[in-house]
């Protein structure tokens, strides 16, 4: 993805060619104003237009101090950023990127499914039959390095026509069954397809208003066809008595429709469409405050010319720490929904269907809690939410794991679908608050592709271990994950009140600043009993 010191170009490039015209000096320009169009860059440099600017009169004095104020319901930062339905451009672009997310559910949750059915045709253990799992993490690493130059090389048209197209690379052999090493090798295709998408996807909606809300629908989209993908799989081997390769007939055609679909909506956003909207945020002066925040100042050094690379990005803890915890997260994610028909199968003794049903309650659940607990998250702040959704979270898995019974089982893992559905929206609106906006481009598309490999990973590595300790594994190792990602978001700064995010960045806090407040508590309370 091409980056640079500025949000990424509006969301409807055909707007931009009636822009210039539109543009005033910034002694006309009041912030208070939010009838102006939500679709030009203009609206967006005002989180960081410089005082100097804000000279005129009276007014400009109170622009001033609503621009030090902390964001709140009368100054809301989210207020000034584009909207989803602002064109019919934009809805039907928004649409289709909930119809690709979709595909990706189904693609990621029929392979769990399908695994069983899997061993069986091919005559292959746990350990082998996870190289399916391991293979998409190389194209998810290949989409988080090349996300960037795809951006300015070939705008929003590149990842439209190439995510769909790599996806097809792979399906198509997959549903011509061949010998089992050919698998995993068009299986990194897929894994590319689907990394370069959600990065994409994720940071233009990401910087979208009311972006809690919009995630949490985009990604119960991907939990939907999570859903209905391994429902679909197991009903066509178990009761339609089908072979597990019939499936990926289903997944040809509807990433067919893809191809076609996304390729008319985003053919008009072109590298040059890119460019220039990046271009136009910049003369706006964009990029000489993120320049001032994040390196202390000394002015805009090299102006709209300069770029920022994924390079520069990585140099900030923020977007590590994020693509930790979505390494983390999905991989407990996608482990859960890859193996709880194995671990139903093998240890809670179900029934075949039973068992796939289980894990379409887990994606079900995982639906629900996007696109519900989005409502909620934002209102009472990411990081207490979050936090309180991952302590339920972890309950949950202790009780999964040691109440031997399968409804009881089936019960609890439909709930822990659900409070783990908001956490990786929340991710993305998190680095969204505490980063730049000439960051979030890089940063989100970053994190996003490479915490997509968790998918990879640890469903990997929980057939490996499984094939000499049994599938019992799944549950502490899933646990261990849930804790680990539970610190890595208490080490982002901002507190757990609401509004914290916002004012971690206004303050310049640091990464871990409120676990060390913590122990340094915990130990001065210790001293004083």
């Amino acid at each position: 993805m091409a980056s640079s010191t500025t949000p990424p170009p509006p969301s409807d490039p055909e707007k931009r060619d009636h822009q210039p015209h539109s543009i005033e000096p910034t002694t006309t320009i009041s912030n208070t104003n939010t009838n102006h169009d939500p679709e030009k860059p203009s609206a967006i440099p005002f989180e960081g237009e410089p005082k100097s600017k804000n000279t005129t009169s009276n007014p400009s004095s109170k622009q001033e101090s609503e621009l030090e104020q902390p964001p709140s319901p009368d100054n809301d930062p989210d207020a000034k950023k584009t909207t989803w339905n602002s064109t019919p451009t934009s809805i039907f672009r928004f649409l289709l990127i909930c119809y690709s997310f979709i595909l990706m559910g189904m693609s990621d949750g029929a392979i769990g499914a399908l695994i069983p059915y899997l061993e069986t045709y091919y005559s292959i253990s746990y350990t082998i039959v996870s190289l399916v799992f391991l293979s998409p993490f190389i194209g998810y690493l290949l989409a988080a390095l090349f996300n960037n130059l795809i951006h300015h090389h070939f705008g929003q048209r590149g990842v439209a026509i190439l995510g769909p197209l790599c996806r097809l690379i792979g399906f198509i052999p997959m549903a011509c069954h061949p010998p089992y090493p050919a698998l995993p090798v068009v299986m990194l295709f897929t894994g590319f397809g689907n990394g370069i998408e959600d990065s994409a996807w994720n940071a233009w909606v990401g910087n979208m208003r009311k972006a809690n809300e919009l995630l949490g629908i985009i990604h119960g989209c991907y939990g939907l066809g999570a859903t209905i993908g391994p429902l679909i799989a197991t009903s066509m081997v178990t009761k339609g008595g089908l072979e597990w390769y019939t499936f990926y007939y289903v997944l040809v055609g509807v990433n067919g429709a893809e191809l076609l679909l996304m390729t008319a909506a985003f053919w008009t956003a072109t590298k040059e469409v890119y460019r220039a909207g990046i271009a136009e945020s910049e003369s706006e002066g964009d990029a000489a405050n993120v320049d001032a925040d994040e390196e202390g100042g000394g002015g805009n050094e090299g102006g709209g010319n300069k770029r920022t690379t994924t390079r520069t990005v990585m140099r900030d803890p923020i977007p590590w720490i994020v693509a930790m915890f979505l390494l983390g997260y999905v991989g407990a994610e996608v482990s859960l929904g890859g193996w709880i028909v194995t671990f139903m199968l093998k240890v809670r003794h179900a029934e075949p269907f039973n068992a796939g049903l289980t894990v379409t309650f887990f994606w079900l659940g995982l639906t629900v809690g996007r696109v519900l607990l989005g409502f909620i998250t934002g209102r009472i702040g990411e990081k207490l939410a979050i936090s309180g959704y991952l302590l339920l979270c972890i309950a949950l898995q202790l009780l999964y794991w040691l109440v031997p019974s399968f409804v009881a089982s089936a019960i609890f893992v439909s709930f822990l679908g659900f409070f783990l559905g908001p956490l990786f929206p929340a991710a993305i609106v998190a680095a969204t608050k505490l980063l730049p906006p000439g960051y979030h481009v890089s940063a989100i598309g970053f994190a996003a592709a490479f915490g997509g490999g968790g998918a990879a990973i640890f469903p990997f590595a929980v057939g490996a271990i499984a094939q000499k300790k049994g599938v019992t594994v799944l549950q502490p190792i899933v646990l261990a994950i849930l804790v680990f990602i539970l610190l890595m978001w208490w080490l982002l700064p901002g507190g757990l009140k609401p509004g914290g995010l916002e004012r971690a960045r206004e303050n310049k806090e640091k990464v871990g600043d409120e676990v060390r407040k913590g122990l340094r508590w915990l130990k001065a309370k210790a001293k004083r009993s």
